[in-house]
């Protein structure tokens, strides 16, 4: 998916708010911005929407008008830094946990993104069935360290890349952190190892394979294993996730009916991701548990796994949050695209001599 300009975005969310426009309406909407905007720069931007899929035509000829593709909530498009500008206290959001979510997910995937994924899976599955058995191993090795490196990070961690693979290949801690910290990290392995181990265990995910992951993931950490039974605040954002054991375990029942309802494993571990960390159906170790969930989900049907290595933690945070707010999984179905092309150009890669 092509990223689009600050100004796309503008004649993107004025589409959507008015509801039909044309381009002279445009050209009125940008004026008060931008001094000099053309007819031409107009229609430019524009075929960039239609081309993506954000808008569409009616009418013919100078009749034509916009309108958005798509009114799904899931695929609301907004501009990630521009609406982080306004502090969290002052957002509008949704409200607390929106039920109605579950009923949204469907064909969050165009048409041509699949494609892409799909082709990038064959690429992967090329890679590997051509390296050797000690290359593959060390390539997985080397991705269990970057991605129980950068899962962490997320979630806080100051252990550095080299830190990390000193702690994993060597057991040698890094002086002048918590302990705990590196606890993390090792668990991160361990569950890793558990999931890579047993990859075919998880082509149906249950509630149990889920806190399987869970349980490896904060043993040693002080942390409850279990559905949770009381309430978790999440840093940066008014949103509230449940608070009611029972209801928790139905978010994750249906949770699990859709992951499983799914053919392709991008819509299978894309919404293992999402919205395991909007459940957080756990006291803590929420994320982490369905950043891994969702590899669980890509191997078991023989796709990479994702490091999430180049991913910047804000943006990261940033895509999540969004969808707590607003249920717009845009940002973050760009970043899952992002990380999936990214692992398959990255590691398992074949070099012919």
């Amino acid at each position: 998916m092509k990223q689009l300009t600050q100004r796309q975005y503008q004649i993107y969310d004025y589409i959507r708010s008015a509801g039909t426009v044309s381009n002279s309406d445009i050209k009125k909407y940008l004026s008060d911005e931008y001094d000099d905007v053309s007819r031409v720069t107009i229609v430019r931007d524009t075929e960039v929407l239609l081309k993506e899929k954000y808008i569409k035509k009616t009418g013919a000829g100078r009749s034509v008008k916009y309108i958005v593709f798509n009114e799904s909530t899931l695929l609301k498009l907004y501009d990630v830094n521009d609406y982080f500008i306004t502090e969290a206290d002052n957002r509008e959001i949704t409200g607390s946990f929106n039920f109605e979510v579950f009923n949204l997910f469907k064909n969050i995937f165009s048409v041509s993104e699949l494609k892409k994924l799909n082709q990038l899976t064959k690429e992967y599955q090329s890679n590997i069935s051509r390296i050797s058995t000690d290359i593959y191993r060390k390539e997985l090795e080397r991705l269990t360290i970057e991605l129980s490196w950068k899962s962490s990070q997320i979630e806080g961690n100051t252990y550095s890349l080299l830190d990390t693979e000193a702690l994993i290949k060597e057991n040698r801690k890094a002086p002048g952190h918590n302990k705990k910290e590196a606890i993390m990290i090792l668990n991160h392995k361990k569950a890793l190892d558990y999931i890579f181990s047993n990859a075919q265990d998880y082509k149906d995910i249950s509630v149990r394979k889920i806190e399987d992951i869970h349980r490896l993931l904060v043993d040693g950490l002080a942390i409850d294993y279990g559905l949770r039974n009381s309430i978790v605040s999440i840093t940066g954002t008014k949103y509230r996730p449940l608070d009611n054991q029972q209801q928790i375990r139905e978010a994750l029942e249906n949770t699990i009916k859709i992951i499983n309802s799914y053919d392709d494993m991008f819509h299978k571990a894309l919404a293992a991701i999402v919205l395991l960390s909007y459940i957080q159906p756990f006291v803590d170790g929420n994320k982490r548990t369905s950043r891994l969930t969702g590899n669980s989900i890509l191997s078991s049907q023989d796709g990479c796994p994702l490091s999430y290595r180049s991913v910047n933690s804000v943006d990261y945070k940033k895509a999540i949050l969004l969808f707590y707010e607003q249920n717009s999984l845009n940002s973050f179905k760009e970043l899952f695209i992002s990380q999936y092309e990214f692992s398959v150009k990255n590691y398992f890669l074949y070099i012919q001599k």
